[in-house]
């Protein structure tokens, strides 16, 4: 009487890639995540890995706690690192960080 009925009106068919537009927001975060952190973190990881398997001995390397040394001996997961004249310690090989280049301690 006072109050009219409100009937749901069907709404026309969807445009076309309306399913795809409502996830591209989504897919562009996949897009940017895998260039600025995935992909960079990868890359990393492969020089890390080319880098510990390339050491030889005589090499001088800083390990992951700031220690700088020459490597004496290596095998296959741990090296010794001479430190001071003597005075040699054994690291895994994973806790090397870096090499140095030739001449490096003697500049220190």
């Amino acid at each position: 009487m006072f109050i009219s009925y409100a009937y749901a009106q069907a709404t026309g068919s969807t445009p076309f890639g309306g399913d795809i537009m409502a996830f591209l927001p989504m897919i562009a975060i996949v897009v940017v995540f895998y260039f600025l952190l995935i992909r960079p973190q990868q890359k990393r990881a492969k020089e890390t890995k080319a880098m510990l398997q390339s050491l030889q001995k005589g090499d001088e390397i800083v390990t992951a706690g700031g220690v700088v040394g020459r490597i004496a001996k290596l095998s296959d997961a741990y090296a010794d690192v001479e430190i001071a004249p003597n005075v040699e310690i054994t690291v895994q090989r994973s806790a090397i960080s870096l090499l140095l280049p030739k001449g490096t301690i003697k500049s220190l």
